[in-house]
């Protein structure tokens, strides 16, 4: 979580936390249309919405959630939009989901579906710190008040650097040497 918190504030993103857990539901995710009355007495929907709706959304422990719930996030991860009573809105760009899961032989955990894994970029296993890191980490903890880390890149310069990257082009040669590495991680063939 403060790893996740850190990456908002050096890149000025706006940042939300979704624990997951067996009970949370899809609308809890995304949002959902409620009924209000208006100044008249009037009823009228009014949509709220969900915690989805920010630009850098940790899903911590998105194994605990069942997989309808994961579900919510695979069009807002893919599409960077959700649709909530047929109508599709926009999510605030840029939109990243950074997730924790639990291993997936503790009690309560439910496997993340292919469909799902494919729209994250990379998977870190991330392990204990050795000592002297664990040391700092419990010094700068007892520290007093929260840190306040710079602004390192702008919400415009990551655009302009996502757009820059579109921009590149590849040689179909190295496309070719990249597929035949991937092709060669998915071969049942001995090497």
């Amino acid at each position: 979580t403060e790893l996740v918190k850190a990456l908002s504030q050096v890149l000025k993103l706006e940042f939300r936390r979704i624990q997951f857990t067996p009970d949370l539901m899809p609308a809890d995710v995304i949002g959902t249309n409620i009924m209000t009355t208006d100044d008249a007495g009037k009823y009228r929907f009014e949509f709220r919405q969900g915690p989805i709706f920010t630009q850098l959304l940790l899903a911590d422990e998105i194994n605990r959630a069942t997989p309808k719930t994961q579900g919510a996030l695979l069009e807002a991860m893919n599409e960077l939009q959700v649709t909530i009573d047929g109508r599709s809105r926009p999510l605030d760009q840029p939109f990243m989901v950074i997730a924790t899961q639990n291993p997936a032989d503790h009690h309560g955990t439910y496997p993340l579906p292919e469909s799902q894994l494919d729209r994250f970029l990379m998977r870190i296993r991330i392990g204990y710190p050795d000592r002297s890191a664990e040391r700092d980490i419990v010094r700068q903890s007892a520290a007093p008040g929260p840190r306040i880390l710079p602004v390192t890149v702008s919400t415009k310069d990551l655009l302009g650097l996502q757009d820059a990257a579109a921009q590149v082009t590849v040689d179909e040669s190295l496309v070719d040497y990249m597929l035949a590495i991937v092709e060669r991680t998915r071969s049942h063939e001995q090497l």
